[in-house]
């Protein structure tokens, strides 16, 4: 029997975690919230992202969003979920729920000429994050976002031009496969 890789296994404890705080039961467009984090995460393995991304995907609503407010884990525990996944992958969750989006979306743009103010809604703080972290986050929304749209046509036709706009933006950061589907799915030009 083959050893399973450290990635195996943070992907297993990460859905135990999920399964046991409830996320199997919790609704969500499309079904569950589990449901979405799966399809989040197997849309970041399609576009070939690297190991932690895909489990930040797989994870990215422990602490809630600023679009879903429901927390499987307070932030206090952030070490609980670090030791599931791996630091990295946490640390992209984080910043992923942290994130203040209408603060900070018209700010995170590709161009490095213009600083990020990124708003943790979190803590209050205002910090202008590297083009590495700013690359996850594009990646991990379009992941998110599109999962929504393909879901839900409502919510497609209610916000598909506003996120097209956000992700023609940063543009410079997401990966070609990823630009593709945010054209595809939100109704520009594949």
């Amino acid at each position: 029997m083959p050893v399973p890789t450290q990635t195996q296994v943070r992907e297993a404890r990460a859905l135990a975690l999920l399964r046991e705080l409830g996320a199997a039961h919790l609704d969500h467009p499309g079904g569950t919230l589990l449901a979405h984090l799966e399809r989040v995460q197997a849309q970041l393995g399609a576009w070939r992202a690297r190991p932690a991304l895909r489990l930040a995907g797989l994870c990215h609503a422990f602490y809630g969003t600023d679009g879903f407010a429901t927390a499987l884990l307070p932030v206090g525990r952030r070490a609980d979920l670090a030791a599931a996944i791996g630091a990295e992958a946490e640390e992209i969750v984080y910043f992923y729920a942290s994130c203040d989006r209408a603060a900070s979306w018209p700010t995170l743009g590709a161009d490095e000429s213009v600083p990020a103010a990124f708003r943790d809604r979190f803590t209050g703080q205002v910090h202008s994050p590297g083009r590495w972290s700013r690359r996850d986050f594009a990646e991990l929304s379009a992941a998110n976002e599109l999962d929504l749209a393909r879901i839900d046509p409502a919510f497609r036709t209610a916000h598909g031009p506003g996120l097209l706009a956000v992700f023609t933006r940063l543009r410079g950061l997401l990966s070609e496969p990823a630009w593709r589907d945010c054209q595809a799915v939100l109704g520009g030009t594949p």
